[in-house]
């Protein structure tokens, strides 16, 4: 456990340096690989609306706390 604690610290520091672009351009390469994933196993996409909402909100959860928090 002590590695990937040092692991986590390094990645948090390295965010750190990242600006509002970097951080736009990097949801958006998330967006498309998304789309890619979902043009190349479709069976994704025949879920219920429901289902990604809910998914998206469990996601949600612990960055939200985190922002309106403190």
């Amino acid at each position: 456990m002590g590695d990937s604690m040092n692991l986590i610290v390094s990645l948090n520091k390295k965010v750190k340096n990242m600006d509002i672009w970097d951080i736009g351009l990097t949801k958006l390469s998330m967006f498309f690989s998304t789309l890619c994933l979902v043009s190349l196993i479709p069976v994704i996409s025949t879920l219920d609306w429901y289902i990604y909402l809910i998914i998206a909100l469990i996601f949600s959860i612990r960055p939200m706390i985190k922002f309106f928090g403190k």
